[in-house]
Protein backbone atom coordinates (compact mmCIF):
# COMPACT_ATOMS: atom_id res chain seq x y z
CA UNK A 1 0.00 0.00 0.00
CA UNK A 2 1.52 3.84 -1.22
CA UNK A 3 1.72 6.10 1.10
CA UNK A 4 -0.84 8.23 -0.56
CA UNK A 5 -3.33 5.44 0.02
CA UNK A 6 -2.31 5.57 3.60
CA UNK A 7 -2.88 8.61 3.51
CA UNK A 8 -6.21 8.98 1.63
CA UNK A 9 -7.36 6.35 4.48
CA UNK A 10 -6.56 8.34 7.52
CA UNK A 11 -7.45 11.29 6.36
CA UNK A 12 -11.29 9.50 6.02
CA UNK A 13 -11.32 8.13 9.18
CA UNK A 14 -10.38 11.17 10.90
CA UNK A 15 -13.15 12.96 8.84
CA UNK A 16 -15.90 10.50 9.90
CA UNK A 17 -14.98 10.68 13.23
CA UNK A 18 -15.13 14.55 13.84
CA UNK A 19 -18.50 14.25 11.79
CA UNK A 20 -19.89 11.44 14.07
CA UNK A 21 -18.90 14.17 16.95
CA UNK A 22 -20.18 17.45 15.70
CA UNK A 23 -23.32 15.38 14.73
CA UNK A 24 -23.88 14.04 18.40
CA UNK A 25 -22.92 17.55 19.77
CA UNK A 26 -25.40 19.09 17.41
CA UNK A 27 -28.36 17.02 18.96
CA UNK A 28 -27.09 17.35 22.08
CA UNK A 29 -27.88 21.25 21.93
CA UNK A 30 -31.11 20.78 20.26
CA UNK A 31 -32.20 18.13 23.37
CA UNK A 32 -30.88 20.26 25.93
CA UNK A 33 -32.58 23.12 24.39
CA UNK A 34 -35.88 21.20 24.88
CA UNK A 35 -35.41 20.34 28.40
CA UNK A 36 -34.38 23.45 29.48
CA UNK A 37 -37.70 24.98 28.28
CA UNK A 38 -40.02 22.12 29.40
CA UNK A 39 -38.16 22.75 32.97
CA UNK A 40 -38.57 26.69 32.72
CA UNK A 41 -42.06 26.30 32.06
CA UNK A 42 -42.80 23.75 35.14
CA UNK A 43 -40.96 24.96 37.59
CA UNK A 44 -41.27 28.60 39.40
CA UNK A 45 -40.65 30.40 42.20
CA UNK A 46 -44.36 29.54 44.14
CA UNK A 47 -44.47 26.29 43.25
CA UNK A 48 -40.80 26.02 45.43
CA UNK A 49 -42.09 28.58 48.26
CA UNK A 50 -45.14 26.37 48.36
CA UNK A 51 -43.09 23.35 49.04
CA UNK A 52 -40.91 24.47 51.89
CA UNK A 53 -44.03 24.73 53.95
CA UNK A 54 -44.51 21.28 53.45
CA UNK A 55 -44.30 18.68 56.38
CA UNK A 56 -43.88 15.91 54.37
CA UNK A 57 -39.76 16.53 52.73
CA UNK A 58 -37.64 14.04 53.37
CA UNK A 59 -34.84 14.33 55.89
CA UNK A 60 -31.57 14.93 54.14
CA UNK A 61 -28.07 13.88 55.38
CA UNK A 62 -25.21 16.27 54.08
CA UNK A 63 -21.81 14.46 53.59
CA UNK A 64 -18.59 16.57 52.83
CA UNK A 65 -15.09 15.29 53.05
CA UNK A 66 -12.66 17.42 54.39
CA UNK A 67 -8.71 17.07 53.60
CA UNK A 68 -6.38 20.34 54.09
CA UNK A 69 -9.68 22.34 53.68
CA UNK A 70 -8.94 25.02 56.29
CA UNK A 71 -8.78 27.95 53.64
CA UNK A 72 -12.57 27.31 52.54
CA UNK A 73 -13.92 24.90 55.09
CA UNK A 74 -15.53 27.75 57.65
CA UNK A 75 -16.73 29.85 54.95
CA UNK A 76 -18.22 26.89 53.43
CA UNK A 77 -20.32 24.96 56.33
CA UNK A 78 -21.62 28.54 57.52
CA UNK A 79 -23.06 28.62 53.58
CA UNK A 80 -24.55 24.84 54.62
CA UNK A 81 -25.90 25.89 57.91
CA UNK A 82 -28.02 28.68 56.35
CA UNK A 83 -29.73 26.91 53.60
CA UNK A 84 -33.44 27.28 53.06
CA UNK A 85 -34.48 23.34 54.09
CA UNK A 86 -36.44 22.39 57.24
CA UNK A 87 -35.07 19.00 58.11
CA UNK A 88 -31.26 18.09 57.23
CA UNK A 89 -27.86 17.15 58.68
CA UNK A 90 -24.58 18.24 57.96
CA UNK A 91 -21.85 15.37 58.66
CA UNK A 92 -18.07 17.16 57.98
CA UNK A 93 -15.72 14.21 57.62
CA UNK A 94 -12.03 15.28 58.50
CA UNK A 95 -9.90 12.62 56.19
CA UNK A 96 -6.86 12.87 58.21
CA UNK A 97 -6.70 16.79 57.43
CA UNK A 98 -2.45 17.54 58.06
CA UNK A 99 -3.08 20.91 58.39
CA UNK A 100 -5.88 22.71 60.73
CA UNK A 101 -9.03 22.07 58.88
CA UNK A 102 -10.29 19.50 62.34
CA UNK A 103 -9.10 22.70 64.76
CA UNK A 104 -10.68 25.66 62.78
CA UNK A 105 -13.99 23.63 62.97
CA UNK A 106 -13.76 22.73 66.66
CA UNK A 107 -12.96 26.57 67.33
CA UNK A 108 -15.46 28.17 65.01
CA UNK A 109 -18.30 25.97 66.15
CA UNK A 110 -17.17 25.15 69.34
CA UNK A 111 -17.56 21.31 68.80
CA UNK A 112 -16.80 18.57 71.70
CA UNK A 113 -16.19 15.54 71.14
CA UNK A 114 -19.02 12.50 72.42
CA UNK A 115 -19.77 9.07 71.81
CA UNK A 116 -21.68 7.69 69.66
CA UNK A 117 -22.55 4.41 67.62
CA UNK A 118 -23.19 3.45 64.48
CA UNK A 119 -23.63 0.45 62.06
CA UNK A 120 -21.27 -0.08 59.86
CA UNK A 121 -22.20 -0.98 56.47
CA UNK A 122 -19.30 0.05 53.92
CA UNK A 123 -16.19 -1.10 55.81
CA UNK A 124 -13.98 2.04 56.71
CA UNK A 125 -11.01 3.38 57.78
CA UNK A 126 -10.73 4.09 61.65
CA UNK A 127 -13.17 6.88 63.44
CA UNK A 128 -10.96 8.60 65.27
CA UNK A 129 -13.36 10.86 67.40
CA UNK A 130 -17.02 12.23 66.68
CA UNK A 131 -17.71 15.83 67.60
CA UNK A 132 -20.76 18.06 68.19
CA UNK A 133 -20.91 21.13 69.13
CA UNK A 134 -22.18 22.82 72.38
CA UNK A 135 -24.15 25.75 70.51
CA UNK A 136 -27.56 25.37 69.60
CA UNK A 137 -27.50 27.22 66.67
CA UNK A 138 -25.26 24.67 65.33
CA UNK A 139 -27.24 21.62 66.06
CA UNK A 140 -27.47 19.95 63.24
CA UNK A 141 -23.93 20.20 62.72
CA UNK A 142 -21.49 17.09 63.26
CA UNK A 143 -17.55 16.57 62.53
CA UNK A 144 -16.02 13.13 62.20
CA UNK A 145 -12.13 13.02 62.58
CA UNK A 146 -11.01 9.93 61.04
CA UNK A 147 -7.98 7.75 59.63
CA UNK A 148 -7.28 9.18 55.91
CA UNK A 149 -7.87 7.24 53.64
CA UNK A 150 -9.67 9.20 50.56
CA UNK A 151 -12.44 10.49 49.18
CA UNK A 152 -14.63 7.22 48.49
CA UNK A 153 -13.66 5.77 52.25
CA UNK A 154 -14.52 9.70 53.96
CA UNK A 155 -17.86 8.91 52.22
CA UNK A 156 -18.65 5.75 53.12
CA UNK A 157 -17.81 6.67 56.69
CA UNK A 158 -20.53 9.42 56.70
CA UNK A 159 -23.02 7.06 55.13
CA UNK A 160 -22.49 4.61 57.87
CA UNK A 161 -22.99 7.66 60.73
CA UNK A 162 -26.11 9.07 58.66
CA UNK A 163 -29.71 8.18 59.98
CA UNK A 164 -31.41 9.64 56.60
CA UNK A 165 -32.85 8.42 53.93
CA UNK A 166 -31.58 10.57 51.28
CA UNK A 167 -27.82 11.83 51.42
CA UNK A 168 -26.48 14.57 49.66
CA UNK A 169 -22.76 14.17 48.83
CA UNK A 170 -20.58 17.39 48.52
CA UNK A 171 -17.39 18.75 47.99
CA UNK A 172 -16.73 21.06 50.96
CA UNK A 173 -14.78 23.37 49.13
CA UNK A 174 -18.53 24.58 47.69
CA UNK A 175 -21.29 27.08 48.22
CA UNK A 176 -24.56 26.30 48.06
CA UNK A 177 -27.75 28.32 47.16
CA UNK A 178 -29.82 28.46 49.61
CA UNK A 179 -32.65 26.57 48.01
CA UNK A 180 -30.38 23.68 46.54
CA UNK A 181 -32.03 21.21 48.77
CA UNK A 182 -35.05 22.38 47.98
CA UNK A 183 -34.63 22.40 44.39
CA UNK A 184 -32.59 19.05 44.26
CA UNK A 185 -35.16 16.96 46.18
CA UNK A 186 -37.59 17.90 43.67
CA UNK A 187 -36.99 14.50 41.64
CA UNK A 188 -37.63 12.24 44.39
CA UNK A 189 -40.95 13.72 44.85
CA UNK A 190 -44.19 12.03 43.49
CA UNK A 191 -42.26 10.06 41.20
CA UNK A 192 -44.06 7.06 39.60
CA UNK A 193 -39.99 5.61 39.71
CA UNK A 194 -37.50 5.37 41.49
CA UNK A 195 -35.22 7.98 41.81
CA UNK A 196 -31.46 6.75 43.04
CA UNK A 197 -29.58 9.63 42.77
CA UNK A 198 -30.42 13.07 41.25
CA UNK A 199 -27.52 16.02 40.19
CA UNK A 200 -27.65 19.61 39.80
CA UNK A 201 -25.66 22.45 37.56
CA UNK A 202 -22.51 23.58 38.71
CA UNK A 203 -20.62 27.51 38.15
CA UNK A 204 -17.61 28.66 39.19
CA UNK A 205 -17.02 31.19 42.07
CA UNK A 206 -13.46 32.37 41.79
CA UNK A 207 -13.67 36.21 42.01
CA UNK A 208 -17.31 35.93 43.28
CA UNK A 209 -18.11 38.34 46.59
CA UNK A 210 -19.04 35.99 49.14
CA UNK A 211 -20.05 37.06 52.42
CA UNK A 212 -21.26 34.46 55.42
CA UNK A 213 -21.29 32.04 53.09
CA UNK A 214 -23.44 33.00 50.42
CA UNK A 215 -22.70 34.66 46.83
CA UNK A 216 -23.08 37.90 47.20
CA UNK A 217 -22.22 39.34 43.89
CA UNK A 218 -21.53 37.16 40.97
CA UNK A 219 -18.21 38.22 38.80
CA UNK A 220 -16.37 36.91 36.03
CA UNK A 221 -12.74 35.92 37.01
CA UNK A 222 -10.31 37.76 35.94
CA UNK A 223 -7.61 34.83 34.58
CA UNK A 224 -8.13 33.51 31.29
CA UNK A 225 -7.87 29.86 32.74
CA UNK A 226 -10.51 30.36 34.90
CA UNK A 227 -12.76 31.83 32.48
CA UNK A 228 -12.06 29.00 30.14
CA UNK A 229 -13.28 26.53 32.88
CA UNK A 230 -16.64 28.19 33.23
CA UNK A 231 -17.34 28.48 29.03
CA UNK A 232 -16.40 24.42 29.50
CA UNK A 233 -18.49 24.05 32.47
CA UNK A 234 -21.43 25.65 30.33
CA UNK A 235 -21.00 23.23 27.61
CA UNK A 236 -20.46 19.98 30.16
CA UNK A 237 -23.96 20.82 32.31
CA UNK A 238 -26.42 22.96 29.91
CA UNK A 239 -25.09 21.17 26.33
CA UNK A 240 -24.40 17.68 27.90
CA UNK A 241 -26.18 16.73 31.01
CA UNK A 242 -29.40 18.36 30.02
CA UNK A 243 -29.26 16.18 27.05
CA UNK A 244 -27.89 12.67 28.81
CA UNK A 245 -30.59 13.61 31.01
CA UNK A 246 -33.36 14.33 28.44
CA UNK A 247 -32.91 10.69 27.26
CA UNK A 248 -32.10 9.29 30.87
CA UNK A 249 -29.09 7.90 30.22
CA UNK A 250 -26.54 9.99 32.91
CA UNK A 251 -23.57 8.31 33.72
CA UNK A 252 -22.01 10.95 35.84
CA UNK A 253 -23.19 13.16 38.67
CA UNK A 254 -20.82 15.79 39.46
CA UNK A 255 -19.30 14.62 42.92
CA UNK A 256 -19.07 18.61 44.27
CA UNK A 257 -22.76 18.16 44.43
CA UNK A 258 -25.09 14.86 44.35
CA UNK A 259 -27.89 13.21 45.66
CA UNK A 260 -28.28 9.72 46.57
CA UNK A 261 -31.00 7.09 48.02
CA UNK A 262 -29.31 6.20 50.58
CA UNK A 263 -30.72 2.48 50.74
CA UNK A 264 -29.35 2.25 47.30
CA UNK A 265 -26.35 3.14 47.93
CA UNK A 266 -25.37 0.73 50.50
CA UNK A 267 -27.46 -1.69 48.75
CA UNK A 268 -24.60 -1.18 45.46
CA UNK A 269 -21.76 -1.34 48.41
CA UNK A 270 -20.64 2.06 48.61
CA UNK A 271 -18.22 4.38 46.88
CA UNK A 272 -15.45 2.49 45.19
CA UNK A 273 -12.20 2.60 46.94
CA UNK A 274 -10.21 1.14 43.99
CA UNK A 275 -10.58 4.16 41.48
CA UNK A 276 -9.98 8.05 41.63
CA UNK A 277 -13.58 8.69 40.07
CA UNK A 278 -15.56 7.25 42.18
CA UNK A 279 -18.48 9.81 41.78
CA UNK A 280 -19.18 8.26 37.87
CA UNK A 281 -18.67 4.46 39.20
CA UNK A 282 -21.03 5.04 41.74
CA UNK A 283 -23.79 6.10 39.83
CA UNK A 284 -23.21 3.33 36.80
CA UNK A 285 -22.75 0.82 39.29
CA UNK A 286 -26.17 1.86 40.67
CA UNK A 287 -28.11 2.09 37.76
CA UNK A 288 -26.28 -1.11 36.77
CA UNK A 289 -27.88 -3.04 39.93
CA UNK A 290 -31.43 -1.41 39.23
CA UNK A 291 -31.56 -2.62 34.95
CA UNK A 292 -30.38 -6.57 36.40
CA UNK A 293 -33.09 -6.15 38.86
CA UNK A 294 -35.41 -4.90 36.68
CA UNK A 295 -36.61 -2.50 38.56
CA UNK A 296 -37.91 0.64 37.26
CA UNK A 297 -36.26 3.46 38.64
CA UNK A 298 -34.79 7.01 36.84
CA UNK A 299 -31.61 9.98 37.67
CA UNK A 300 -32.94 13.53 37.94
CA UNK A 301 -31.08 16.48 36.79
CA UNK A 302 -31.87 20.18 37.70
CA UNK A 303 -30.37 22.64 35.27
CA UNK A 304 -30.68 25.50 37.99
CA UNK A 305 -26.98 26.27 39.03
CA UNK A 306 -27.25 24.79 42.71
CA UNK A 307 -23.55 25.15 43.34
CA UNK A 308 -20.39 27.37 42.90
CA UNK A 309 -16.99 25.98 43.07
CA UNK A 310 -13.46 27.13 43.23
CA UNK A 311 -11.66 26.20 39.84
CA UNK A 312 -8.18 25.51 39.49
CA UNK A 313 -6.37 28.95 38.37
CA UNK A 314 -2.88 27.28 37.93
CA UNK A 315 -2.05 25.44 34.96
CA UNK A 316 -0.35 22.64 36.75
CA UNK A 317 -3.07 22.03 39.47
CA UNK A 318 -5.65 22.07 35.84
CA UNK A 319 -2.92 19.19 34.87
CA UNK A 320 -3.54 16.94 37.92
CA UNK A 321 -7.37 17.66 38.16
CA UNK A 322 -7.84 16.66 34.32
CA UNK A 323 -5.54 13.69 34.37
CA UNK A 324 -7.18 12.26 37.43
CA UNK A 325 -10.50 12.50 35.63
CA UNK A 326 -9.55 10.57 32.68
CA UNK A 327 -8.42 7.99 34.65
CA UNK A 328 -11.38 7.76 36.48
CA UNK A 329 -13.32 7.52 33.13
CA UNK A 330 -11.06 4.87 32.47
CA UNK A 331 -11.44 2.75 35.39
CA UNK A 332 -15.28 3.31 35.45
CA UNK A 333 -15.48 2.14 32.14
CA UNK A 334 -13.46 -0.81 32.48
CA UNK A 335 -15.36 -1.89 35.49
CA UNK A 336 -18.38 -2.14 33.53
CA UNK A 337 -17.20 -3.00 30.55
CA UNK A 338 -20.12 -5.56 30.02
CA UNK A 339 -22.39 -3.51 29.78
CA UNK A 340 -20.78 -1.70 26.32
CA UNK A 341 -23.38 -2.27 23.63
CA UNK A 342 -25.16 -4.46 25.78
CA UNK A 343 -29.00 -4.01 24.75
CA UNK A 344 -30.07 -5.32 28.16
CA UNK A 345 -28.97 -2.27 29.36
CA UNK A 346 -31.01 -0.02 27.22
CA UNK A 347 -29.60 3.76 26.93
CA UNK A 348 -26.64 3.01 29.38
CA UNK A 349 -25.50 0.09 27.06
CA UNK A 350 -26.42 1.22 23.92
CA UNK A 351 -26.04 4.62 23.90
CA UNK A 352 -24.29 6.20 26.77
CA UNK A 353 -21.52 4.02 27.50
CA UNK A 354 -20.58 3.54 23.65
CA UNK A 355 -20.58 7.66 23.67
CA UNK A 356 -18.14 8.37 27.01
CA UNK A 357 -16.11 5.38 25.33
CA UNK A 358 -15.42 6.55 22.15
CA UNK A 359 -16.05 10.32 22.27
CA UNK A 360 -14.93 11.23 26.10
CA UNK A 361 -12.21 8.58 26.56
CA UNK A 362 -11.01 7.86 23.35
CA UNK A 363 -11.23 11.36 21.81
CA UNK A 364 -8.31 13.08 23.42
CA UNK A 365 -5.92 9.71 22.45
CA UNK A 366 -8.04 10.04 19.01
CA UNK A 367 -6.97 14.12 18.75
CA UNK A 368 -3.41 13.62 20.22
CA UNK A 369 -2.93 11.29 17.33
CA UNK A 370 -4.21 12.98 14.70
CA UNK A 371 -2.01 15.66 15.76
CA UNK A 372 1.17 13.60 14.35
CA UNK A 373 -0.63 12.89 11.66
CA UNK A 374 -0.44 16.01 10.90
CA UNK A 375 2.91 16.70 11.29
CA UNK A 376 4.13 13.49 9.97
CA UNK A 377 2.30 14.84 6.92
CA UNK A 378 4.27 17.87 6.85
CA UNK A 379 7.51 15.99 7.04
CA UNK A 380 6.86 13.81 3.81
CA UNK A 381 5.32 16.45 1.77
CA UNK A 382 1.88 14.73 1.55
CA UNK A 383 -0.12 17.77 2.87
CA UNK A 384 -2.31 20.02 1.00
CA UNK A 385 -1.86 23.00 2.77
CA UNK A 386 -4.95 25.19 1.56
CA UNK A 387 -7.03 21.61 2.34
CA UNK A 388 -6.02 21.65 5.74
CA UNK A 389 -6.35 25.09 6.43
CA UNK A 390 -10.08 25.09 5.03
CA UNK A 391 -10.50 21.75 7.34
CA UNK A 392 -9.09 23.45 10.11
CA UNK A 393 -10.92 27.12 9.96
CA UNK A 394 -14.05 24.27 9.62
CA UNK A 395 -13.54 22.57 12.82
CA UNK A 396 -12.49 25.62 14.62
CA UNK A 397 -15.47 27.54 13.88
CA UNK A 398 -17.67 24.71 14.97
CA UNK A 399 -16.20 24.79 18.04
CA UNK A 400 -16.34 28.29 18.60
CA UNK A 401 -20.27 27.94 17.62
CA UNK A 402 -20.87 25.48 20.04
CA UNK A 403 -19.10 26.94 23.00
CA UNK A 404 -21.46 30.57 21.68
CA UNK A 405 -24.34 28.77 21.73
CA UNK A 406 -23.83 27.21 25.26
CA UNK A 407 -23.50 30.64 26.21
CA UNK A 408 -26.49 31.46 25.30
CA UNK A 409 -28.29 28.60 27.06
CA UNK A 410 -27.07 30.26 29.88
CA UNK A 411 -28.07 33.63 29.37
CA UNK A 412 -31.61 31.83 27.90
CA UNK A 413 -32.08 30.05 31.22
CA UNK A 414 -30.33 31.48 34.26
CA UNK A 415 -28.37 34.89 33.21
CA UNK A 416 -25.66 34.36 35.94
CA UNK A 417 -23.00 37.04 33.86
CA UNK A 418 -25.89 40.02 33.51
CA UNK A 419 -23.33 42.56 32.51
CA UNK A 420 -22.45 43.13 28.94
CA UNK A 421 -18.85 43.84 29.93
CA UNK A 422 -18.80 39.77 30.98
CA UNK A 423 -20.69 38.60 28.36
CA UNK A 424 -17.90 40.33 25.60
CA UNK A 425 -15.02 38.97 27.61
CA UNK A 426 -16.27 35.25 28.00
CA UNK A 427 -16.90 35.81 23.91
CA UNK A 428 -13.50 36.60 23.17
CA UNK A 429 -12.33 33.64 25.81
CA UNK A 430 -14.23 31.54 23.56
CA UNK A 431 -12.37 32.99 20.65
CA UNK A 432 -8.89 31.70 22.49
CA UNK A 433 -10.13 28.85 24.06
CA UNK A 434 -9.31 26.26 21.31
CA UNK A 435 -6.24 27.54 20.56
CA UNK A 436 -4.79 27.68 24.04
CA UNK A 437 -7.02 25.88 26.55
CA UNK A 438 -8.08 22.80 24.83
CA UNK A 439 -4.91 21.26 23.75
CA UNK A 440 -3.89 22.03 27.58
CA UNK A 441 -6.81 19.82 28.58
CA UNK A 442 -6.14 17.34 25.31
CA UNK A 443 -2.48 16.55 26.85
CA UNK A 444 -3.76 16.07 30.33
CA UNK A 445 -5.64 13.63 29.19
CA UNK A 446 -3.29 12.08 27.27
CA UNK A 447 -1.03 12.11 29.83
CA UNK A 448 -3.79 10.66 32.96
CA UNK A 449 -4.13 7.72 30.11
CA UNK A 450 -0.19 6.94 30.42
CA UNK A 451 -0.14 7.45 34.32
CA UNK A 452 -3.49 4.56 34.35
CA UNK A 453 -1.11 2.32 32.43
CA UNK A 454 1.94 2.50 35.03
CA UNK A 455 -0.65 2.22 37.66
CA UNK A 456 -0.99 5.73 39.31
CA UNK A 457 -3.40 5.59 41.75
CA UNK A 458 -2.72 9.09 43.50
CA UNK A 459 -5.34 12.25 43.40
CA UNK A 460 -2.16 14.60 42.95
CA UNK A 461 -2.26 17.99 45.66
CA UNK A 462 -5.04 20.66 44.77
CA UNK A 463 -4.17 23.00 46.70
CA UNK A 464 -6.67 25.99 46.90
CA UNK A 465 -6.46 29.89 47.54
CA UNK A 466 -9.99 30.01 49.36
CA UNK A 467 -13.10 31.36 48.40
CA UNK A 468 -13.37 34.27 50.86
CA UNK A 469 -13.65 37.23 49.13
CA UNK A 470 -15.43 39.85 50.49
CA UNK A 471 -17.31 42.91 49.00
CA UNK A 472 -15.12 46.04 48.73
CA UNK A 473 -16.89 49.46 50.95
Amino acid sequence: MSIHQITEIGSWLFLIYGLIICTGYTFAAIFSFLEIRDYKRKNNFQAEFTLLQSSNLPWISILAPAYNEEANVVENVRSLLTLNYPSYEIIIINDGSKDATLQELIKTFEMESEDFYYHPFIQTEEVKGIYRSKNDSFRNLTVIDKVNGGKADALNTGINISDKEIICCIDVDCILESDALLKLVKPFLNNNKKVIASGGIIRVANSCIIEDGRIIDVKLPNTFLARAQIIEYFRAFLMGRMAWSHLDGLLLISGAFGMFDKDTVIEAGGYNHNTVGEDMELLVRMRKIMREKEVPYTVGFVPNPLCWTEVPQKWKILHRQRNRWTRGTAETLWMHRKMLFNPKYGVLGLLSTPYWFFFEWLAPLIEFVGIIYVVLLLIFSSLDLWVYLIFFGVVYSFAVLFSITALFFEEFSFQQYKKPKYIIRLLGTILFEPLIYHPFVMWASVKGNWDLINGKKSWGSMNRTGLGNKRKA
